[in-house]
């Protein structure tokens, strides 16, 4: 199975998500975004893939959209986009794109709507919450 990940490795969930698609089997493209960055047809893509807004992709804990004034709703999608161009932890992560589809995947099980298959059970997260179950069902 081919994936993509737009993945930041300082992030558990990025972490976890990353660590669920090499359990079912995928070798995915790994994309630092922090290290890349974004354009905005990219941006637009991976938001209409998902079905989601920036307004929905933007993140606000740990990163400037406070201080930029972004998180005012008033905000519209093109200025987000803007910010998160230049400030690309402005976006939440990780997103994930097989083919399958697009998704935001916070919290990290949503990675599983994107697979072929799941991993082989028990699968828990880093922090040793339980995902999977010992026949992969999910817990």
């Amino acid at each position: 199975m081919s994936a993509i990940i737009h993945h930041n490795p300082a992030c558990a969930t990025s972490r976890n998500v990353l660590a669920i698609l090499r359990a079912a089997g995928a070798d995915p493209e790994v994309i630092e975004y922090l290290d890349t960055g974004w354009t905005r047809p990219h941006l637009l893509t991976l938001f209409a893939g998902a079905g989601i807004t920036a307004r929905a992709a933007l993140r606000t804990a740990g990163t400037p959209a406070q201080d930029l004034g972004l998180t005012d709703p008033a905000i519209d999608d093109a200025t987000l986009i803007a910010a998160m161009i230049a400030h690309p932890i402005l976006v939440n992560r990780p997103f994930v794109v097989t083919t399958r589809g697009v998704a935001l995947c916070r919290p990290s099980a949503r990675v599983l709507d994107l697979l072929d298959h799941r991993p082989a059970g028990p699968f828990t997260l880093e922090d040793g919450t339980p995902l999977l179950d010992a026949t992969g069902s999910r817990v």
